[in-house]
């Protein structure tokens, strides 16, 4: 059984939010030129076998705006490239943004598929009504992504070498002086194809408790995609990383013993044939792999926890792992918690190998798409 669902159930019940947020904004095709969709276009000179996860400029962007009536105008595909923006933005004053991460695919057959593209959409209507901003519509949102999937496709990797990292941003870009929400927003989308996120590739993770610098603290923003969350945790990854750490594990801002989240992405214990992983209160990120982690868990016959996790339970766990958009499913090799090691066995039958191996076979093609999570780029 999946326990403490009800703490998810609210990231995607997208009735309520649609309502309230997402209502008045309407669907846009985007303004495209033919050429943009032509599928005779040569695959771009990359080297696919050694993709990592770095910035490299494609082809196009799809941009649209809305002032302060909250209605989304017509979306267009531009050529990927700076944007204007007013120093006095509420972005770059006051922090007003969302970002998304989705990704596009492409299988043995040359057909290019997203994975759940609509959760990436509500998602960022919560976050909006936290943020006290307008957002896309789900369709409109789906819509953007398609769009600048079909518009990059030449960047979209080969099947098996990588995959076209799809980022929406909801900025607040009008000018604002003093504290208050923006007057006009953009809701921009650009691609970026990629491999691993780590630079150790597919190498064990070796995580670092942080119990002094805190992610995220009850009642703030830790719960949505806000872009305030993350310059935060910068100083804590570059020391963790100049002592050779592959990234930091956060505690509770609260008690500081209870595990949350890693600086960009959940994480799973597994003990026995139970999966557990820190129960979402408002500040851990509802992560779209990590749900999907644990649907797939629970139809292998896992019982599938959500729950407080306190960090001496590290010590006894059989296995730990990631999860998120840009990193996948990464095992954890090792966890350094005041001061003591924790090492974990690596083998080819670990369950989270068994949890990715089912997901990516979804995505491929390879295993049926029970619960319709594959939309396919037509």
């Amino acid at each position: 059984m999946i326990r403490g669902a009800a703490c998810f159930r609210k990231l995607f019940q997208s009735s309520a939010v649609s309502s309230k947020v997402a209502a008045k904004c309407y669907t846009a095709q985007a303004a495209v030129q033919p050429a943009i969709y032509s599928s005779d276009e040569e695959s771009a000179d990359i080297d696919w076998d050694n993709l990592g996860f770095n910035l490299m400029q494609t082809d196009y962007m799809y941009m649209t705006k809305c002032s302060d009536d909250g209605v989304f105008r017509k979306g267009q595909l531009n050529r990927y490239g700076n944007i204007n923006l007013s120093p006095s933005a509420g972005v770059l004053n006051y922090g007003q943004g969302l970002f998304e991460g989705t990704k596009a695919y492409r299988r043995d057959d040359g057909r290019v598929f997203l994975f759940r593209p609509e959760q990436n959409a509500i998602r960022m209507q919560i976050g909006a009504e936290r943020m006290c901003m307008p957002s896309p519509t789900t369709d409109q949102f789906v819509d953007a992504v398609k769009q600048t999937a079909l518009a990059n496709k030449r960047w979209i990797p080969p099947s098996g070498k990588g995959s076209l990292y799809i980022r929406p941003l909801l900025i607040g870009t009008g000018p604002i002086l003093g504290l208050a929400p923006a007057p006009e927003y953009t809701f921009l989308v650009y691609a970026c194809p990629v491999g691993n996120y780590f630079k150790q590739g597919t190498a064990p993770l070796n995580l670092y408790v942080e119990e002094d610098v805190h992610r995220a603290s009850r009642g703030g923003a830790g719960g949505v995609k806000s872009i305030t969350n993350y310059a935060p945790v910068l100083k804590a990854m570059k020391n963790a990383k100049a002592n050779g750490y592959s990234d930091v594990l956060y505690l509770d801002a609260v008690n500081k013993k209870y595990i949350e989240e890693v600086s960009s992405c959940n994480i799973f214990l597994v003990k026995g044939n139970v999966l557990s992983t820190p129960i979402a209160k408002g500040t851990i990120l509802e992560g779209i792999t990590r749900k999907s982690i644990m649907d797939i868990a629970h139809d292998l016959g896992y019982t599938v926890e959500e729950r407080l996790i306190e960090a001496d339970e590290l010590i006894s766990a059989d296995e730990v792992f990631c999860t998120g958009t840009a990193v996948g499913v990464a095992p954890v090799g090792s966890i350094t918690y005041k001061g003591q090691r924790i090492e974990y066995k690596i083998s080819s039958d670990l369950s989270c190998k068994q949890f990715y191996s089912r997901l990516v076979g979804i995505q491929r093609g390879v295993i049926k798409d029970e619960r319709d999570w594959i939309v396919e780029i037509e």
